[in-house]
């Protein structure tokens, strides 16, 4: 009885070709990864055992320092945050001309009240890096502008979602007042930005 010999399949792989690939594949993650930015100040996060991320869409941000300063952080949409300005213009009977507009849509974070916007908006780019709020965004029981950046937000999408980052020093009053006024405009759902507590 003959014996069948088995074939014997080359397969040459090319490596010069998987290389390229690999060379794509890790150029496209690159060009599309988003890096978390720098907060405006420093915020030591309290931990917490909870493992919930946070939406990556439509997401706004209430920093609270230790201090009790305010920023504000709008949503990364540049046409919507034009959109935000106009509202809170009106609100507050001011108008923002097209550089300031611009601006704007290139800012971290708000930390000033609205009367100094203006004057921040139109510092150069490097000034406003630098820049370094000594009032943060007014919040207690006659000024309530954090608020108002809530609420015109939401009329501009009211799919917006809300992230607060609070510092773990900060005091409990401050705290207390932001939840309220959120209250106030039936805004009652939110995330609260905290560490990974590590396991014992």
């Amino acid at each position: 009885m003959a014996r069948v010999k088995p074939k014997r399949h080359n397969i040459r792989v090319d490596m010069t070709a998987m290389t390229d690939v690999s060379f794509l594949l890790l150029t496209f993650f690159i060009l599309t990864a988003q890096f978390a930015k720098p907060d405006v100040e420093t915020i030591t996060t309290p931990s917490s055992i909870s493992e919930k991320l946070l939406p990556d869409a439509s997401l706004m941000t209430v920093l609270s320092t230790t201090d009790g300063k305010f920023y504000f952080t709008p949503v990364e949409n540049g046409t919507e945050r034009m959109a935000l300005l106009e509202k809170m213009g009106e609100k507050y009977g001011m108008k923002f001309n097209d550089q300031e507009k611009v601006a704007f849509t290139k800012i971290q974070s708000v930390g000033v009240p609205m009367n100094q916007l203006k004057g921040y908006l139109n510092l150069s780019d490097d000034d406003r890096k630098a820049f370094k709020s000594q009032t943060g965004v007014p919040l207690d029981s006659t000024n309530k502008q954090l608020i108002d950046w809530v609420e015109q937000s939401l009329a501009v999408n009211p799919d917006y979602k809300l992230a607060i980052k609070g510092d773990v020093q900060t005091k409990y009053p401050k705290v207390k007042g932001l939840f309220e006024g959120l209250r106030d405009i039936d805004f009652l759902k939110f995330w609260l930005i905290t560490s990974q507590e590590v396991a014992q």
